[in-house]
Formats: C-alpha cells, sequence, structure tokens
C-alpha cells in the first residue's frame, strides 16, 4: 500500500493561499511578509497565530513538524502576547503621567515660588525673602545691582554656619532710600579656606506659565520676568 504525499510540496504562497490571510496575488503575500519583518507593517499576534494554525494544516504527515519547534513557535506567540500587553500597560501609565502634570500646571500658575537664581522681580514696597546656601561656616554677604550692575545694597549676614541662611531686603539701598521696583541682580559670598567663593541664592518668582513635556521630560516652570526652571529645582511653593 503506497501513500501519496499531497501537501509535501506545498510553498509559501501557496499556504497561506489557504490560509484565513487572504492576498490577492503571490508578490502581496510576500509583500506584505516582506513590510513586516522590515518594520513596514505591523505583524499582530493574530497575523501570527493564523500562521502558525496554516502551517499545522499544511505539514507533510511523513514528516510532521519537531515538537521543539512547535513549542519554540508557541513560546514566540507567548512572548509577542506579553510585549502587546506590556506596551498597552506602558501606554496607560504615560497617558495618567501626562494628566498628572497637566494637573499639576493648571495648580501652578500665578502661585509664588523659592528657586535658585540670581535675579529677581522685586516690588521694593514690600520686602524680599531669600536664602543663601552655605556649604561651611563662614561669614557671609548679599551684594545686590541694579539692571545696569551698579550695587545698590550689600547686606552683611556676618558668620554662619553650613546650611540655609536666610536673608531680608527692605528694598532700600545703602543710604536708606527706597529704590524702583524692578528687576535685581543677587550675588552671595563668603571665604572658605581662605579663598572668596560664590554661593548659591535662592529667590521669590511669580510662575506666569508651565510648559509641559511632550516626550514625558519634566515639568518646567516659566517665571515672570527669569526664564524656565525645571520643577524639580524648586524649594518652596508659596500662594
Amino acid at each position: 500500500m503506497s501513500v501519496t504525499n499531497s501537501t509535501g510540496g506545498l510553498s509559501l504562497n501557496e499556504i497561506l493561499a489557504n490560509s484565513s490571510v487572504k492576498t490577492n496575488t503571490p508578490s502581496d503575500a510576500l509583500g506584505s511578509l516582506t513590510g513586516a519583518a522590515t518594520g513596514k507593517k505591523e505583524l499582530g499576534k493574530d497575523a501570527f497565530l493564523q500562521l502558525l494554525v496554516t502551517q499545522l494544516k499544511n505539514q507533510n504527515p511523513l514528516e510532521p513538524q519537531d515538537n521543539g519547534e512547535f513549542v519554540a513557535q508557541l513560546a514566540q506567540f507567548s512572548s509577542l502576547e506579553g510585549i502587546t500587553t506590556l506596551n498597552q500597560t506602558v501606554s496607560g501609565i504615560a497617558g495618567n503621567y501626562n494628566s498628572s502634570q497637566a494637573l499639576q500646571a493648571s495648580s501652578l500658575v500665578g502661585r509664588s515660588v523659592i528657586a535658585p537664581g540670581d535675579k529677581a522681580v522685586v516690588d521694593t514696597s514690600k520686602s524680599l525673602n531669600g536664602t543663601v546656601v552655605v556649604p561651611a561656616s563662614g561669614s557671609v554677604a548679599v551684594k545686590i545691582t541694579d539692571k545696569d550692575g551698579k550695587t545698590v545694597r550689600t547686606i552683611d549676614l556676618g558668620a554662619q554656619t553650613a546650611g540655609n541662611s536666610a536673608f531680608i531686603w527692605d528694598g532700600k539701598n545703602d543710604a536708606g532710600t527706597t529704590v524702583e521696583s524692578g528687576t535685581y541682580g543677587f550675588t552671595a559670598s563668603t571665604t572658605i579656606d581662605g579663598k572668596p567663593t560664590s554661593l548659591i541664592t535662592n529667590l521669590p518668582a511669580t510662575v506666569s506659565s508651565v510648559t509641559i513635556s511632550q516626550t514625558g521630560g519634566e515639568l518646567m516652570l516659566n517665571l515672570a520676568g527669569l526664564g524656565s526652571i525645571a520643577l524639580s529645582k524648586v524649594q518652596t511653593i508659596g500662594m
């Protein structure tokens, strides 16, 4: 008794033609697979499963598919399913993160913040409160300059310990006269190991707008008259 193999010679195009993955021409079938391999067209899990079932239906009965190869293909299918689920989860997290950023942005506009900087927009009818970051104990002084770089006031804080040292400017110059409101520069300095050292000043500012990153980056605060700063650098958020 002889057995005739009527399926062993099926080509890839014939397998695709017998499956539920329909193509108009053999070139369309090959083009579809080529596109999937090169990233031009996504090969989804449904198409992957259809091809796997079609392969089983058209295998040579005299030389059936090896069990190890079949298990490997099932593992590939499981990996594809897992990656698809992971992509959906990550997309959901990204959407929630963007929504959270938008909520933060709406609540920060118009608020006062204290952040590192060397300039501040000052209303001299009120006192300005700032801090100086002191790395080591020493005598600290804060020099205030106008828009032309001219020294308006020098505030001597005296000996300070390491940490944040607060200072207040009442809007007056060294002669005791109230100066005009506007943008002023602040420079703090001390002496460490006998060498003059510049210090970081934390100054108040008003948030005029917020820039939300479209790529998942950090929220940027646009400070009125002072430029932008990352939210993570803000020391204090006030009213």
